[in-house]
């Protein structure tokens, strides 16, 4: 059997975009094919030898499932005709079958479920385990439903490890920086650990692996293990004052500290995060795995409670402010947020249109809101069906076309017998400036054209909610027609926390220079922003590849 193995990790790494996570340990893109060298214990012959190889992902592995495959050295299919997912394998040039050593092309195919595999080869009734590796989502492959045409796009939300987070209210907008370092040591096995504590992978671990060939099943897999609010999730949001046993959401500056601590105290939820912390984390977890993702932020961002995509606000005759409504929910000010903040991951959505109309961007959102077929998680939503006003399309797109285009509806509730009157509709407020980092760059670019039409436009929602040109509402009946109309209202809302952006940090000065895996030690100033004293601060650092995970100076 094999005397030698060589797997050549550091030449299929570069080749695959995985060079920045290991040199050492082989990390491979389905869909694309890499090279291992064979270093046989005897001659091999071409005419009558075969060298039967089988891969394997999860418990339970099954043809079937496409969590296994048996290929054949020389080019033979072994496979049943059920199986889904068939890897294959090539004898390369520069192989030497008469002393024993096969130089192999081994192609995982593009639908492959992503995760640990085990590689082991069997031959003359001898069997071996040759090596454990993982395969990822591959945005370079046109034939994987995460690819992404443009490679500035790919260096942008595939590879690059630092990015910003906007924050705010609709009128001042704060950029903060957020190190997403999802090529840090050991975030390969983090993540697909997260995949295997699921709620879906305990009741059918061996669906929920074969699941994992979709990136629309992994996102929202994702997008319900980043909150702690089902079992075993990375982060426990708090939007209170109280912070104990924990770091206040405004402690955390990058991703990996989160995951790392999570990881390391056997998956104990991180205290605490609000949306922003949520998102960051999701957005390094989407990357390392392979689905290209960015962070959006949504400014005055609504929260549609009892899914009729408005926002009711009542008043009593007095003009104060009602405390409980039909739903029993508060008083508006919890329904609509200075900003709120989510993720969107690129995918292909043929379970929604197989001419790819919904295709691109997807929102998914890991903060806990509401519970989205029983878990706290949401998405993929098309932006382009959430444009569109398709409210009857999955995942969660009603949800989140009202988090940007919901009316915010006041009524006027009877102090004498409790009957309700509209008194006006907002159409303005929600959905305002929704923000993300440009590519290639540290500037803000504006999405909310991508999400929602004008105002005021020539636009309408048919009888489902969905949004309609002139050409189809001037052919349908008046009482299935209603305009949305522009009025001005002062709103109150209120603040999750306050931010300022006088605060720079600046590195002034490296001494003694910086070389590889040595310390260096960095001056960094920064001036109090405001003219007063303030007490009981702290500063935490973070920086991918340049710490251990994060640190905090009192």
């Amino acid at each position: 059997m094999a005397e030698l193995v060589d797997l050549h990790s550091d030449t299929n790494n570069n080749e695959h975009h995985t060079s920045e996570i290991s040199v050492t340990e082989l990390i491979v893109r389905r869909g694309q094919a890499f090279k291992l060298t064979l270093k046989l214990s005897q001659p091999f012959n071409l005419g009558f030898d075969q060298l039967i190889m089988t891969v394997v992902t999860g418990k339970d592995p099954s043809e079937d499932l496409g969590t296994k495959s048996r290929f054949g050295v020389p080019g033979r299919s072994l496979h049943s005709a059920s199986a889904k997912a068939v890897w294959k394998a090539e004898l390369q040039r520069g192989s030497s079958p008469e002393t024993g050593v096969l130089v192999l092309i081994v192609s995982p195919p593009a639908d492959a479920p992503i995760g640990e595999y085990t590689l082991s080869a069997s031959f003359k009734d001898k069997e071996k385990v040759l090596a454990n590796f993982s395969v990822l989502f591959n945005p370079w492959s046109s034939d994987d439903w995460v690819f992404l045409p443009k490679e500035e796009e790919r260096r942008e939300y595939v590879l690059n490890e630092q990015g910003i987070i906007y924050r705010g209210g609709g009128d001042y907008i704060s950029p903060m920086f957020w190190d997403f370092g999802q090529f840090e040591q050991g975030m390969v096995k983090i993540c697909l650990k997260m995949l295997d504590l699921n709620v879906k992978y305990w009741l059918n671990p061996a669906d929920d692996v074969s699941a994992r060939c979709s990136p629309i099943y992994v996102s929202r897999v994702v997008s319900a293990m980043i909150n702690s609010s089902d079992e075993g999730g990375v982060v426990m949001g708090n939007w209170g004052n109280d912070y104990s046993g924990g770091f206040p959401p405004t402690y955390w500056s990058g991703s990996y500290a989160i995951l790392k601590q999570w990881y390391n105290s056997y998956y104990r939820s991180v205290r605490y995060g609000q949306c922003w912390v949520f998102a960051g984390v999701m957005c390094s977890v989407m990357r390392l795995l392979g689905i290209p993702c960015r962070v959006v932020s949504n400014f005055q961002s609504a929260h549609d409670t009892n899914k009729n995509l408005t926002i009711d606000n009542y008043f009593d005759n007095n003009g104060a402010m009602e405390r409980e409504s039909k739903d029993k929910s508060e008083c508006c000010a919890l329904f609509l947020r200075n900003f709120h903040v989510w993720v969107e991951g690129w995918m292909r959505r043929p379970d929604l249109a197989k001419d790819g109309k919904y295709d691109g961007w997807q929102v998914v959102d890991p903060t806990p809101q509401e519970r989205s077929e029983g878990l706290f998680c949401c998405g993929p939503a098309s932006v382009t069906a959430i444009r569109n006003g398709e409210v009857d399309l999955k995942y969660d797109v009603p949800f989140v076309f009202a988090e940007v285009n919901a009316d915010s509806v006041y009524w006027l509730v009877s102090i004498d017998d409790g009957s309700r009157t509209k008194i006006f509709s907002d159409t303005e407020t929600v959905g305002q400036n929704i923000s993300t980092k440009a590519v290639g760059s540290y500037k803000r670019v504006d999405l909310t054209n991508t999400y929602k039409h004008r105002e005021g436009g020539l636009t309408c929602m048919d009888s489902r909610g969905r949004s309609c040109g002139t050409a189809q509402w001037l052919n349908m009946k008046l009482d299935q027609i209603w305009f949305k109309h522009i009025c001005t209202f002062c709103l109150f809302t209120t603040t999750d926390n306050y931010f300022f952006s006088g605060l720079r940090l600046f590195v002034m000065q490296v001494s003694g220079g910086s070389k590889v895996n040595q310390e260096l030690t960095a001056e960094v100033v920064f001036t109090n922003p405001i003219d007063e004293t303030l007490s009981d601060c702290s500063m935490s650092l973070s920086g991918s590849g340049l710490m251990i995970g994060q640190e905090i100076t009192k």
